[in-house]
């Protein structure tokens, strides 16, 4: 079997169109260039008597050169045969089975039937045609196409190019691991060493600080990538290009001169020349990064680093997530600022063409299922507005801040703050306030009363919610809790809802006639379809709910691992809020996760609930693996929520 050192190097010369030098190659296994030549003349030795031989390039570097590309592929494929015995296993999941099946089609010389793939794998036909949907998604990102032959079977279509490049990333068990940093994992860097990648770092952190800008954490590593990646794909011989007016446009920014002194310090270190068009698109990480250090920005501080459009973008996204969540961040002066300042490069990325992947991505979609939703939210708006696409990695980055501002909104919140409003005088007022105080004390804390015309000279910013004794059409920045003059007991259980952070709120939104247990359902659009038809039979939506959902899962992929996935529609469609639990005896392939715990959750449309319980909740099943096993196993009602009991008491 080929040694580890080896394989990458062969992975790396099969997809390269140009020659890779020595050095880079050694860089890329941590190696001296002397023990890579001599890993270079065994696998030379190795690929002459399978097809290809390793041509040096005097000054260049080295090519793979093919002469018998049949040769070749039964070469790869006894070097797949050995990574399947020493991985010792057939593969189980749906996701070891489409890893197995792309990388069997990709060393496939003829066409394979689906009969012999379901043999070896030991899976039904049917397993694998559902499998093989994933595969399509995963093969079309790459510009492969599969191909359909009645009577002889399946078998890839495409650029031999893009077939390399696939089989550099699965025939070589290609993982985010081997890098090892969280930013970088799953890049090109890994051609770089880790003293190369450290300089580049010092180089930035040092114009920046000459230059007195100031750039977030994770605008700095994406800064370190882009130079990273374009140190290797230049020595590789590949070029970004822009057109004229952009590159002039770009040249005339002050921050071109700081990417340039970049660059000269970047060149001299690593040995390579950047073209103008390469050091636009660094001069594009830098637009738009003036940050304030301070940690308690007023709205008037803000506006003066924001201009008017960003600000007025950053409150259009924030309006959004209030009206569909009702989270209670739109104020919060720190997650607009952050909100502003990122957007401001990455408005800059997206008009020139660039995109990031985002490495936490999963575990924000995990971790923050809440903030995730906040950030499609706030994605969707922004596209609206300014046409530009926000896709899933940048809405990560997005629901960063939000679950930051969540976060805070929990740390500092007291006891709930609450104005009253009445008409019918004073006496009445104070009835009010002091029944208010004998039945919330302390968790309530009532800051007044006022009549209805003096509203106005309140800032209503401090309240978490009005109490009326007359109905307000006026729409205010907080909830109104509209009661009788005299309290009754439905008065006091209303306004208990905004008071009491209960979890035993939950409960009223998982309806036992809307939990399916233990069904046998086997894709993802069966599943959706036999809930939306359920809850539309109940009356509780209409028929645009499976549409909305779709509408959803286009934006991002709502399984959020585990096994769970939470659907809902892309805006609300219910007249209240619920949740309708599905479980299945067998996974379902969702994207390119399995699910067997399908939680639809549909929100009443207008809703000011306070919901964030409900979320917590889910946020802890989809965290908890034992729970999560525990509840696909329960085969009734009772046994469901005898499980999900702990996390709400």
């Amino acid at each position: 079997m080929m040694s580890s050192r080896l394989t990458i190097i062969l992975r790396e010369l099969m997809t390269a169109e140009r020659p890779i030098t020595g050095t880079n190659l050694a860089n890329l296994n941590q190696v001296t260039t002397r023990t890579t030549r001599e890993d270079i003349k065994r696998l030379d030795t190795t690929l002459s008597d399978n097809g290809a031989y390793i041509e040096s390039i005097m000054g260049k570097g080295y090519k793979l050169k093919i002469i018998n590309d049949r040769k070749l592929r039964k070469f790869l494929q006894s070097v797949f045969r050995e990574q399947v015995a020493n991985e010792d296993s057939i593969p189980k999941s749906p996701e070891e089975r489409t890893t197995y099946l792309i990388r069997r089609l990709l060393l496939g010389e003829h066409y394979l039937k689906l009969d012999d793939l379901s043999e070896e794998i030991y899976v039904s036909r049917s397993t694998v045609q559902n499998d093989l949907k994933n595969v399509k998604e995963i093969l079309n990102e790459y510009g492969i196409q599969l191909e359909t032959r009645p009577n002889y079977g399946i078998k890839l279509k495409g650029n031999e190019l893009k077939l390399r490049f696939c089989m550099s990333e699965y025939i070589f068990n290609r993982s985010d691991e081997e890098i090892g940093d969280d930013f970088i994992a799953g890049t090109e860097l890994s051609s770089l060493s880790k003293k190369e990648l450290d300089s580049i770092w010092k180089i930035i952190m040092i114009q920046l600080e000459k230059n007195k800008i100031t750039l977030s954490d994770i605008a700095i590593n994406n800064l370190l990538i882009h130079i990273a990646i374009a140190c290797k794909r230049i020595k590789s011989g590949h070029h970004i290009s822009l057109f004229q007016t952009e590159l002039q446009e770009i040249k005339k920014q002050k921050e071109y001169q700081v990417a340039k002194k970049i660059v000269t310090e970047v060149e001299e270190k690593l040995e390579v020349n950047f073209p103008q068009a390469e050091i636009a698109y660094i001069t594009i990480h830098l637009l738009g990064t003036k940050m304030l250090t301070q940690t308690n920005a007023g709205e008037e501080v803000v506006e003066q680093v924001l201009d008017n459009e960003m600000n007025q973008l950053v409150m259009l996204a924030l309006d959004k997530i209030e009206e569909e969540l009702n989270l209670d961040i739109k104020h919060d002066q720190e997650l607009i600022m952050g909100l502003g300042l990122h957007l401001k490069p990455a408005i800059n990325r997206y008009k020139y063409g660039m995109n990031f992947r985002n490495p936490m991505l999963a575990d924000i979609k995990k971790n923050y299922p809440l903030a995730f939703e906040a950030g499609v939210i706030a994605g969707l708006s922004i596209e609206s507005k300014i046409g530009i696409e926000i896709n899933e990695n940048e809405i990560g980055y997005l629901a960063l801040h939000i679950g930051a501002a969540i976060e805070r909104r929990k740390y500092k919140s007291g006891p709930k703050r609450c104005l009253i409003v009445c008409a019918s005088g004073l006496g009445t007022a104070q009835l009010i306030y002091y029944r208010l105080k004998a039945n919330f004390e302390p968790n309530l804390n009532v800051v007044g009363t006022t009549e209805y015309y003096k509203l106005h000279e309140y800032n209503l910013h401090d309240i978490d919610f009005i109490v009326s004794s007359i109905p307000i059409s006026e729409n205010l920045p907080v909830p109104v809790i509209e009661v009788n003059a005299i309290l009754e007991d439905i008065d006091l259980s209303n306004i208990e809802k905004y008071i009491i952070d209960d979890k035993e709120q939950v409960y009223t939104y998982l309806k036992k006639e809307l939990m399916f247990l233990r069904k046998n359902f086997h894709s993802k659009e069966e599943t959706l379809k036999f809930l939306s038809r359920k809850a539309s039979e109940k009356g509780l939506v209409n028929d645009t709910l499976l549409e909305a959902i779709y509408d959803r899962e286009k934006v991002a992929p709502t399984a959020f691992g585990n096994f769970v996935a939470i659907p809902h529609p892309i805006t609300p469609e219910s007249e209240e809020t619920f949740l309708s639990i599905c479980t299945l005896e067998n996974p379902i392939l969702w994207k390119e996760k399995p699910v067997q715990l399908v939680c639809l959750l549909c929100v009443k449309k207008d809703s000011t609930e306070d919901l964030q319980s409900m979320y917590e909740l889910l946020g802890e099943v989809i965290n908890n693996k034992l729970i999560v096993q525990r509840l696909i196993k329960a085969d009734n009602y009772d046994d469901f929520m005898s499980v999900l009991d702990p996390l709400i008491d």
